[in-house]
């Protein structure tokens, strides 16, 4: 009996310890889901679009000189007197061998011989042999090799170059050969993963892989960039860049380092920029660009709420060419450009590249915002070309003075001199600065052209209007320096 209850007890006590582990079991929060999906396999990607991306590298004619002087120009880079020469002649010393040298008397010209000038990457965007790379890549380029990764050599021909956008369309002959799908760029998004393919310091159909970190990033060129963090080095440039869907959407174009090597920040052209660029050099052989004539600037925080502006948007009007379709559609400096032919100006720099793409002598609307409100003026667009600035001698004249101490300036009506020179219509010259509008950046030589919404047309005028500004109230004044003008807010 005795030994059936200790049974009995030890079973039960049993069942109480499977019910303990049961309900601990139980008590214990499931584990969170976690992301299971690895990492992306670029294998097969690379293994569909390698094909069609190639190697370039270029070639120069250099004279080399028939008694064996080893001339700079030509020599090589690995010859242990490249250096020596390169560092102990004085500058512009015509070398033997060099191109150019006129020949001493009795002596015979140099025979020249083709040198490398540099190694490059590219793709092929169709199958009859169009391809992609960069304008850096192939400038100067007396010859170029496109060698394909099944190491098949193409002699190039360049089509069309384009150093603003830095776009080169290079052909080859022969037929059905691989080539790469364009993607989308609108449907790229910042985060997304992409691979680059190209011959950084040579290394042949290197691959390398990242992601998207911004677009349509500002770095002073004509076109909006793609920025990665894609490994990108010396010979990368032309080559494609890619979605995981294996679509080009840049042309890898440039770098941020200190150290000319890479530094965790690389750039690409967008590729629907490009393949415009890349038509317009298959039709012309040139690109064809719009010019409207206005020197622009960005438009801040404080100036457009002093303007009465909603945001900070649009391109600052700094200057109007002569005799420039913004002149003859009376464009003058303060205004805003707003929208050009129905698309929005965000930021000065969308200008440029709005009207760039517009067909030179299309007519069409431009919105501006002046002295607080819109204003719809029809311009006609003109074939792009280079504008240079003139230099604004220092008057002669002595100028007569007049005080506005209430923002520490010393103004006086323009000499005729300055008249002349700055072609001047109105406005006042700043003698002196001090205070406010010294802080705020407004110098002696300086024309004041607007206080608020009014133009000045005189010393009295400008002083009449600076002593009706209230105590603390934001004033908004259109200043002119040289060819340019600006807004500067001024607080008394």
């Amino acid at each position: 009996m005795r030994s059936e209850v200790l049974n009995s007890g030890k079973t039960i006590s049993i069942a109480f310890f499977l019910l303990a582990i049961i309900l601990t079991v139980w008590a214990v929060p499931a584990p969170a889901q976690t992301n299971t999906r690895g990492l992306p396999d670029f294998s097969d990607l690379v293994d569909r679009v390698g094909p069609a991306v190639v190697n370039i590298r270029t070639t120069q004619k250099v004279s080399q000189n028939p008694q064996g002087f080893p001339g700079f120009p030509g020599m090589d880079p690995n010859d242990p007197f490249f250096e020596f020469f390169r560092r102990f002649m004085p500058p512009g010393t015509p070398m033997p061998g060099q191109p150019g040298q006129t020949p001493r008397p009795g002596q015979q010209q140099a025979p020249e011989r083709e040198v490398p000038s540099g190694v490059g990457s590219g793709f092929v965007i169709d199958a009859d042999g169009f391809l992609l790379t960069n304008h850096h890549v192939v400038d100067g380029a007396d010859s170029i090799i496109v060698t394909f990764p099944d190491n098949r050599e193409f002699k190039g021909k360049v089509i069309g170059s384009d150093q603003r956008t830095d776009v080169a369309l290079v052909k080859i002959e022969g037929k059905n050969f691989p080539f790469l799908k364009i993607g989308n760029v609108a449907n790229t998004k910042v985060g997304q993963w992409v691979v680059a393919i190209g011959s950084p310091f040579g290394l042949e159909n290197s691959v390398t892989a990242g992601i998207v970190s911004a677009k349509g990033r500002d770095t002073g060129e004509y076109l909006p960039f793609i920025q990665t963090d894609v490994a990108v080095n010396p010979g990368n440039s032309g080559g494609p860049l890619l979605n995981l869907d294996g679509e080009v959407i840049g042309i890898n174009s440039q770098i941020y380092s200190r150290t000319g090597g890479f530094m965790g920040i690389s750039f690409a052209i967008p590729i629907d920029e490009a393949t415009r660029v890349a038509k317009q050099l298959r039709e012309n052989g040139k690109v064809s660009r719009g010019r409207i004539g206005v020197g622009i600037g960005e438009v801040d925080k404080d100036v457009a709420k002093a303007l009465g502006l909603d945001s900070a948007v649009g391109a600052l009007v700094g200057s109007v060419g002569k005799d420039s379709p913004a002149e003859k559609a009376g464009v003058i400096a303060g205004d805003i450009i707003l929208r050009f032919d129905g698309k929005k100006v965000v930021k000065a720099s969308d200008l440029p590249r709005i009207v760039g793409e517009t067909k030179p002598g299309s007519k069409v609307n431009m919105v501006l915002w002046r002295k607080g409100a819109e204003k719809t003026v029809a311009i006609t667009v003109v074939e792009f070309e280079t504008e240079t600035a003139k230099a604004t001698p220092a008057p002669v004249e002595k100028p007569k003075a007049a005080e506005a101490d209430k923002f520490g300036l010393t103004v006086g009506e323009p000499t005729a001199q300055e008249k002349s020179t700055l072609n001047l219509t109105g406005g006042v010259v700043v003698r002196n600065a001090v205070g406010v509008a010294a802080a705020a950046g407004v110098a002696a030589g300086d024309v004041i052209l607007r206080v608020g919404r009014s133009d000045v047309g005189s010393a009295k005028q400008f002083a009449d209007l600076v002593n009706a500004v209230p105590k603390g109230q934001a004033t908004p004044m259109l200043v002119r320096r040289g060819e340019n003008s600006f807004f500067v807010v001024l607080t008394p």
